[in-house]
């Protein structure tokens, strides 16, 4: 299945494919994902909640679970190792790429993310429906963790030495450099010594689609992602980096991994490096 899918493609195939709302909203922002889409989402879609599907014995922000707990929580989802998946989220593509990240790490290769999400879908007068997730028919799950596409804080410092990974860092631009507060209280400004900066906004047009695949490349290859070096994407907390794997994905470019708890973690700590 292709990362990316139109509205025009997923209103084709609407009864063939299960198909989940994954908004996430930043602390900041005081909006209520489950509430909203309540009120209104894509016909039969179901809610898939990334801070719930996540590893609840931390207090780092929705980090990949225990692929024990992933394969339970998505079968009690419906779905099952056959099934194709869309993710959308209301922002129009911001946190639908992490659901399709967690598909994929955990070895389900049959998940996509609709191109320009809730946004575009209503902006086309396509149709919704109102009311809470309707209860799914439970099915069995098998997860095979790909681990090779997640990174962790022991390899983000070791690779500061060692320089085998380009880090490319999806905030934007001031967060980066350190001249823009971050979102979350207590964490210093900066970036991980090393990363490059693209932000996850570059990659889109004014209807939150993606740019062209040509586009794309060009993008990363301003920020040195040129194949010399495998990449690993970061963030803010996990979310906007798999933005930036799912631009890869669709350009062609190889995916690369993720550092999970990104700067929530690296910023929030006192004994890591930080550039400026």
């Amino acid at each position: 299945m292709k990362p990316v899918v139109s509205t025009q493609w997923l209103a084709d195939n609407l009864g063939e494919v299960l198909v989940f709302d994954c908004t996430k909203y930043l602390p900041h922002e005081g909006r209520d994902a489950q509430a909203e889409f309540a009120a209104g989402h894509i016909p039969g879609a179901g809610f898939f909640d990334v801070d719930a599907i996540a590893d609840t014995d931390t207090d780092l922000p929705h980090m990949v679970p225990a692929a024990g707990r992933f394969a339970r929580m998505v079968g009690d989802l419906g779905i099952s190792n056959t099934s194709r998946v869309v993710f959308y989220d209301q922002k129009g593509l911001f946190s639908a790429a992490r659901g399709w990240w967690l598909m994929g790490l955990f070895g389900h290769d049959r998940s996509a993310v609709l191109d320009g999400g809730l946004p575009k879908w209503m902006e086309e007068g396509r149709r919704l429906e109102a009311g809470p997730t309707r209860p799914a028919k439970p099915t069995i799950f098998t997860a095979d963790l790909r681990a090779r596409r997640l990174r962790g804080l022991g390899d983000i410092r070791a690779n500061i030495t060692e320089k085998t990974e380009l880090v490319v860092d999806a905030r934007a631009a001031g967060r980066f450099n350190g001249t823009t507060p971050e979102p979350r209280a207590g964490l210093r400004g900066g970036h991980i010594p090393g990363a490059v900066n693209v932000p996850h906004t570059d990659l889109l047009r004014p209807d939150h689609t993606l740019l062209d695949k040509e586009a794309l490349r060009a993008r990363f290859a301003a920020a040195g992602v040129d194949g010399s070096k495998p990449v690993v994407t970061s963030c803010g907390s996990g979310i906007t980096a798999t933005v930036l794997t799912l631009a890869m994905a669709h350009a062609g470019l190889p995916q690369g991994a993720v550092y999970d708890g990104s700067w929530t973690e690296w910023g929030g700590r006192a004994d890591t490096p930080i550039a400026p």
